[in-house]
């Protein structure tokens, strides 16, 4: 019986000598510390490129204040992976849209990245009434010939708010003198960055001082254009098939009032969640249109939502 006991305290005294072996291998010491975090996940500091612009201007990337800000919004926007995919994601689809626009109107093809800013390229409604891709306020959208009201709002309308916001970009450029200055005033208004200017005695936005919001915006464009630009540069891996498509839609021309929206989709083999989807301006279940104005309405090809 001693014997057995002895044998048994002799293992339980070997296994305590391999669980505290074990232990002080597994301990969070520098080396063995540093071997973990590395295999199991990475984070980086970033490589702020030597030259960047927007819309052809420079950044003054020597001056240390610019390089720590551009610094910021970089990781920033690097390492929100998850948000950063939904862009890369959103734009296949939505920026063959909004490119020729902006072509069209002579407004520099970087302002595409304004609008990812503006809403993450999704109809986003603002606390301050702003609607849309291009987060429009509604008198802004009228001025510029969108019709918004409670039945029909055309801040909604992917292809009419680009030209609204083009309409209002160039104004901004012809009233500021430079590109940046008209994205910045995008977000402050035009007044608000002429009265900056003046009362600080300088011409460029990056010498301004200004808020938060503001003072991240063009930082946070350019930030959105080098990582769009660049995926595998700053480690997003996709496929062109794991990015978003748009689905083919034909026109259907409409100068009457529809009395229900759930009967005219089914005309048409979808349902009123389907035509939503692709005439998201069409803010309620029915169209009033007493003036008989023609509307046109996308209807998706046949077989996409089967």
């Amino acid at each position: 019986m001693k014997t057995i006991q002895k044998a048994l305290a002799l293992v339980g005294l070997v296994s305590l000598c391999f669980l505290f072996i074990h232990a002080l291998q597994d301990a969070p010491t520098d080396e063995n510390f540093e071997k973990k975090v590395i295999n199991d996940y990475n984070v980086y500091a970033l490589q702020i490129p030597d030259y960047l612009d927007f819309a052809g201007e420079p950044m003054p990337l020597k001056n240390p204040d610019i390089h720590e800000r551009m610094d910021r919004e970089l990781l920033v926007n690097t390492y929100w992976q998850s948000n950063g995919l939904l862009m890369f994601k959103r734009a296949k689809k939505y920026f063959p849209t909004i490119e020729p626009i902006l072509e069209k109107y002579g407004v520099p093809d970087d302002f595409k990245y304004l609008a990812v800013i503006e809403s993450g390229l999704t109809n986003a409604v603002s606390p301050v009434g702003a609607r849309g891709v291009w987060q429009i306020m509604k008198s802004t959208g009228r001025e510029n010939g969108l019709e918004v009201n409670t039945n029909v709002d055309e801040r909604y309308h992917l292809g009419k708010a680009t030209e609204v916001a083009c309409k209002y970009l160039l104004k901004s450029k012809e009233q500021l003198g430079s590109w940046t200055l008209a994205a910045a005033a995008y977000n402050a208004g035009n007044a608000g960055i002429s009265r900056r200017l003046r009362e600080q005695g300088v011409s460029n936005y990056y010498d301004l001082l200004l808020g938060e919001e503001t003072g991240r915006y063009l930082f946070r464009i350019v930030a959105l254009k080098e990582i769009l630009s660049n995926p595998t540069k700053y480690g997003f891996n996709f496929r062109d098939k794991d990015l978003y498509d748009n689905v083919p839609t034909y026109t259907v021309e409409v100068d009457t009032a529809v009395t229900n929206f759930t009967n005219f989709a089914e005309q048409f083999g979808i349902n009123y969640k389907v035509l939503k989807l692709h005439n998201p301006w069409l803010r309620e279940p029915h169209l009033n249109n007493k003036s008989r104005k023609l509307y046109h309405i996308e209807i998706p090809k046949e077989g996409y939502y089967q």
